[in-house]
Parts: C-alpha cells; structure tokens; sequence
C-alpha cells in the first residue's frame, strides 16, 4: 500500500507534462493562424465586401486519397468510394481482356487461312536463306531480274531433286526394309519366347489377331483416312505453289514490298519501325542460313554413323534428320529416335544402342559446340521458350506451326529489344509517354483543385 502514492504521483506528472505539450503546440497553431490573416487582410482591404460563404462540412478522404465529392443525390460517386488498387486492377483486367480478345480473333483468322500464312512464312525462310546469292550475282553485274530468276530456279531445282532423293530412296529399299522388319518380328517372338516374362505363343497369335481384326473392322477410317491424305496432298501442292510465287516476288521486289508496308505504320512510330525492319531481317537470314549449317552437319555425321553400322536406309534417314532439325528439339528427338527404331527392326538391340549413342553424341556437339558458334548471340533464345513456341506452333497450325514458331520468336525478340533501346535513346531522361489524359472520377479529382486554385487567383 505505500507504493500507491508513489506510483500515483508519477502517473500525475506525465500527464501534467503531455498537456503543457499540447498546450504549446496549440498555441504555436494560433500564431501561424494569426500571421496568415494579418498579412492577406491588406490585400483584400480593398476588395468589396462579399458575404461569407456558407460552412461546408469537410468531405470524407476517398479510399484513393481524394476528398469524396457528394453527388446531386448527396451520395458519393461509386466510382470514387472503390479502392485505388482495385480500380487499377479493374482498369488493367479490361485491358487485358481486349487484347486477349484480339489474340483470339487473330487466331481464328490464322487459322481459316492458314494454308497462305504457312506458304508466306515458308517463303520468307526460302527468300532469307536464297537472298544472298541474288545480292552476290547482282555485284558480278547481272541484272535484278536476271539474277532473281537464276537464284529462284536452282533454289527450286535443288529442292526439288533433295524430295526427289529422298522418295527413290524410300522406294529401293521398301522392300528390304520391309523384309528386314518381319525377321526382326520374328526375332522379337523368339526372344519373348525365351524371356524370363513367361509369354506363351498363344498369347503372341491372339495379339497379332487382335490386331489383325481391329484392322479389318476399321476399313473405312482407313478410307476415309486415305481421302484425307489426298486432300492434303492437294493443300500441300497448292502450299508449294503459292510459296514459289511469293518466294520469287520477294527476291525480285523485297525492298519496294518492305517500303509499302512501312507506309501503313503511323507516322510517329515509323521511324521506329524502319529501324526495327532490317535487323529482324538479319536475325531471320542469319537463323536460315545457321539452322541449315547445323542440320547439314547433324545429317552427315549421323549418316556415316548410319552407314558404318551398316543400317539399311542410311542415306533417306540422313535425309529425314536434315528435314525434321527445322523443328528445334522435337525434330531432332524424332528423327533419331526414327533412325533407332529402325536399326532395332532390322540390326538387333546392340546395332540400335550403337545407334542412339551416335545421335546423342552428334546432338551433344550440336547443342554446345555448333549452336552457339554459328549461330551465335543474334538469335539465342531460352531453351523454354523455344519448347513452349513449339508447342503453340504445332497446336495453331501443325508441323509448318512449329517450324515457323522458332524464328518468328527470334525475330520478335530482336524488335521488342531494338525498339526498347530505341526508345531509350529518344526519352534519355526517362521523359513521360505521351498519351491520353485522365479521365473518369480521377480526372474530376485532380481537376478540381486546379479549377479551385484558378478561382483563388
């Protein structure tokens, strides 16, 4: 009990303390006040008199930081009682929205006209990787016409006689190909006989039965299927066609075409845009021409390998993993496992084995030798973005999709990153865009005070 006064005492003098505190904050407050009014009353001594305006209560502060306005209603605006972040994600959600709407009409667009999007595509590789000769013979002093239709014709004709190799190829060897793969089933029966699986002949019969009936009952998918594949002989034929034509057109005429196009870009983006254009150039000529090197390279060593193991078919399988390494990762994945599948059928598993060690050493030097030297910074893109490109491409639009998605990647990379320094160089002290004002209950807050201060001067 004698320890209460003491403790009383203490409490009494810190409060004593706070309120001479706030006595002198409230006076110094009076003073300021006091020394604004003595100095604006003789400027406005001369003013006529003006009845006071009403008291107004102040207004709440919005969740924005902003007084709430009341509306005619006396309510506040909806708009202005919303949190900041939520109207910012609300603003950027619609937004969103509409560009993920144009993507999808975009899409759709594509995809009803895809056979010329993939012909033009495949037209610009051809064009990128078939320019330079067309520049090289222009220097020897050929005219453009002249050596357009030079380098378009043995373009073609090379092409041409590469597909041409590739089905006579096929064709000599179908049947040892096919007589090579019934003794490898042959084998494999054998082998499943005296496995340690316990599988019996009969269960082997009553598999190749069942699959011989499923065949018979599905004649007509398979039909049906075979008229599919005209049709799609056809769209390719026509593919093909419309290709050649755009490939010619744009070795012949390339610049007037880009001077076109650049025209229909706004006035105030265009230089940007003419800067942009050359260099996705150079990235898409220097991605052909590497991407050609590489497979040419995967092609001849993988064949020797091929041909040394005395696999039939070395030189059309030589030929299909030069075709499918245009198809990053998922190509050269397929086409050595083709090349296994088929040293396994017909040479055994120690010939297949022999043959996967050959294509993973050949896609080892490939990966961290060849890529990177002859390709080189200009077009490297992350390994994940090149699976998901992939992966979309063949989704939107097949195997032409997947082949295309890879530089069209690179080439949107080198723009967004030239456009970005670009405007770097032009706004140097990070100056403001210049785009559209404020608008909506933001624009109403931030005009207020201004129309306020107007009126006090």
């Amino acid at each position: 009990m004698a320890k209460r006064p003491g403790w009383l005492g203490r409490l009494g003098s810190r409060l004593s303390r706070m309120e001479a505190r706030l006595e002198a904050r409230r006076a110094s407050v009076e003073a300021e006040t006091a020394g604004v009014e003595t100095v604006a009353a003789p400027a406005s001594a001369a003013a006529p008199a003006v009845a006071p305006a009403p008291a107004v209560p102040d207004a709440p502060a919005a969740p924005c930081g902003h007084p709430v306005r009341p509306g005619p209603d006396g309510r506040p605006h909806p708009a202005a009682v919303i949190p900041w972040g939520m109207r910012v994600a609300a603003e950027v959600s619609w937004r969103l929205l509409l560009l993920a709407g144009m993507l999808w009409v975009l899409m759709k667009v594509i995809s009803e006209v895809r056979l010329v999007v993939l012909a033009f595509a495949a037209a610009l590789l051809v064009t990128a990787l078939l320019q330079p000769f067309v520049v090289r013979l222009r220097r020897l002093g050929l005219p453009r016409g002249l050596a357009t239709s030079v380098t378009a014709v043995l373009g073609f004709v090379v092409i041409g006689l590469v597909g041409w190799f590739v089905v006579w190829q096929v064709m000599e060897n179908l049947d040892d190909l096919s007589d090579r793969v019934r003794d490898g089933i042959n084998e494999l029966k054998l082998w499943a006989l005296d496995s340690p699986f316990h599988v019996t002949e009969k269960q082997i019969n009553d598999i190749a039965k069942n699959l011989s009936e499923t065949i018979g009952t599905n004649t007509e998918q398979i039909t049906s299927a075979g008229l599919q594949g005209v049709t799609v002989l056809v769209e390719v034929l026509t593919g093909i066609l419309l290709a050649m034509f755009s490939t010619l057109f744009l070795l012949y005429d390339g610049g007037r075409i880009w001077t076109w196009a650049l025209g229909l870009v706004p006035a105030a983006a265009r230089p940007g845009v003419a800067g942009a254009g050359p260099r996705a150039w150079r990235t898409l000529t220097a991605y052909v021409r590497g991407t050609v090197l590489v497979a040419l390279i995967d092609a001849i060593f993988i064949g020797l390998g091929l041909y040394v193991l005395n696999v039939p078919m070395a030189v059309p399988l030589a030929v299909f993993i030069f075709l499918f390494a245009f198809i990053p990762l998922v190509g050269a994945v397929v086409s050595g496992a083709l090349a296994v599948v088929v040293a396994l059928v017909t040479q055994g598993p120690v010939t297949a084995l022999l043959v996967l060690a050959v294509v993973l050493a050949v896609q080892q030097i490939e990966g961290h030798v060849l890529q990177p030297f002859i390709l080189g910074r200009a077009v490297r893109v992350h390994p994940l973005a090149v699976v998901l490109s992939v992966a979309a491409g063949g989704m939107v639009a097949g195997i032409g999709g997947a082949v295309v998605a890879v530089p069209l990647v690179a080439v949107t990379n080198t723009v967004v990153g030239y456009l970005k320094a670009y405007s770097r160089e032009q706004h140097p002290h990070g100056a403001a865009a210049i785009g559209p004002g404020p608008h909506g209950p933001t624009a109403a807050e931030q005009a207020a005070p201004e129309a306020g201060s107007d009126q006090r001067a």
